[in-house]
């Protein structure tokens, strides 16, 4: 979990909560138009804006980044008819709530593939809060290839996959070993 000193708190708790409302602000901008949107045109039309748990720091976390060696490619299942391919590219330890608790890290086959998703990581994971309070199906966190053996997991980022909103989508569907036994009360909500 990150501590900070009070200075550093104020300063940088400043600069946490823009980065996290340009996030908000970016996702609803994505949703509202029409090239970029998961939303079904009825539905677009009268969307303002997806909800949002209350930003909280506490869901700012550091965590240890251990990469993995020697994985095989895999199909993670999706909503659809189709699975995709993934390789596990390492896990995150944290501290969440004074517990300690572990995310598998993927990398996705096909954007790896890609020259602008090369460094493209991706968390899929479910909590207490999956089918109650958010998508039953899970929620994701994006980031890129941690450069030290630490990096920031910011819940307060997480999103809900395209078919929360609209059928025809194949969202991959986090692995059991991405479930967490915590509610993840950060990021978007229905």
């Amino acid at each position: 979990m990150i501590v900070f000193d009070v200075g550093f708190a104020q300063k940088d708790s400043a600069s946490l909560v823009k980065e996290i409302k340009e996030f908000q602000d970016d996702l609803n901008k994505e949703y509202k138009n029409a090239e970029t949107s998961p939303l079904p045109k009825e539905k677009r039309e009268n969307f303002t804006h997806l909800n949002f748990f209350p930003i909280d720091p506490d869901y700012v976390v550091t965590a240890k980044f251990i990469r993995t060696s020697n994985e095989r490619i895999f199909a993670m299942p999706t909503t659809g008819n189709s699975s995709k391919q993934f390789v596990k590219y390492g896990e995150a330890q944290f501290l969440l709530k004074g517990k300690q608790y572990k995310l598998n890290i993927y990398q996705s086959i096909d954007l790896a593939s890609q020259r602008k998703y090369r460094d493209y990581l991706f968390i899929p994971f479910r909590d207490a809060t999956s089918g109650k309070e958010t998508y039953g199906g899970g929620r994701y966190i994006d980031l890129t290839i941690p450069r030290s053996d630490t990096f920031v997991i910011n819940f307060n980022m997480a999103y809900h996959p395209y078919c929360a909103y609209a059928e025809g989508f194949n969202c991959p569907i986090p692995p059991r070993e991405n479930y967490l036994a915590v509610k993840v009360e950060a990021g978007v909500r229905f």
